[in-house]
């Protein structure tokens, strides 16, 4: 008997699927390019994303793709838990935002960076423990510029989404954001953030 399936997201660059025990990542062909070049550009940034997350879950909790699947699919595991997009406030946040600056002081340390840092691609599981997933933008980088950005990103994102606790949340993030590299890549937020207010006018 066929597990059941349901679409659980929807974006312009991918559908994502829940299947029984798994979670598919299926990319979405653009109509606007050349067949073979669509083929091309999607197995491309598939295999990327697939090799960038089984680097990550290697270090911090992320799920681990499965071998074998389809040149425009990733299969990994379901994280049964709550979005932090959508729960933050009414959890445990102080203690989730210590787990989220460890984890990315974890991928920075090993060259990865996320690319994509908002509540919406974390996860509390049911055991208590922060997941990142969702690593379509991420790259590896061995440049504190990179790192900075985003530090930024994930600051921005709970201004936006968390506004009643974010600057306690971002706080606590920093102080355990313990890299090897800390010291350079909080002085380099100083000056994205900087060079961030000076496009807005301020």
């Amino acid at each position: 008997m066929k597990p059941k399936t349901q679409i659980i997201a929807q974006g312009a660059e991918a559908v994502i699927i829940h299947e029984g025990n798994s979670v598919i990542k299926d990319r979405i062909s653009k109509g606007y390019r050349h067949p073979e070049l669509d083929k091309k550009i999607i197995k491309q940034r598939t295999k990327k994303e697939a090799n960038i997350l089984e680097k990550a879950s290697k270090i911090i909790n992320s799920p681990m793709p499965e071998k074998g699947t389809s040149f425009n699919e990733i299969k990994m595991p379901f994280i049964e838990g709550k979005k932090l997009s959508e729960n933050l406030e009414q959890l445990n946040w102080k203690k989730i935002c210590k787990q989220i600056g460890e984890s990315i002081a974890k991928l920075h340390d090993n060259n990865i960076i996320h690319g994509d840092l908002t509540t919406s691609n974390m996860i509390l599981a049911k055991d208590g423990n922060l997941h990142l997933i969702d690593f379509g933008l991420g790259f590896t980088s061995t440049r504190i510029e990179d790192r900075a950005v985003d530090l930024h990103l994930i600051k921005q994102a709970l201004e936006a989404k968390h506004f009643s606790i974010h600057k306690e949340a971002e706080k606590i993030i920093l102080e355990n954001y313990n890299s090897k590299d800390r010291a350079k890549v909080l002085e380099q937020l100083k000056k994205v953030e900087a060079r961030g207010r000076y496009k807005k006018g301020f």
